[in-house]
């Protein structure tokens, strides 16, 4: 967010005259791509999460022989 912020702010000290503009909006894209980079990855780490979950759900299920969710089994 920063390198955005100093790409908008490196524009306007230049008046956007041409090289001024370029900078801008080479360092806009930059700080733009980094975000996307950075909540990719964090996306990609929290589903990590469910499959903890499931893992867990297979063991329990290894051990008792039934999915937790369901209960045990009617005996009869």
């Amino acid at each position: 967010m920063l390198i955005i912020v100093v790409g908008l702010v490196w524009g306007v000290a230049r008046n956007m005259d041409e090289t001024g503009l370029e900078i801008c909006i080479l360092l806009v894209a930059a700080g733009a791509s980094l975000w996307l980079i950075t909540w990719l990855f964090r996306l990609g780490v929290s589903t990590d999460s469910d499959r903890d979950r499931e893992e867990e759900a297979r063991q329990f299920f290894d051990q008792h022989g039934y999915w937790e969710e369901d209960g045990p089994p009617a005996s009869g």
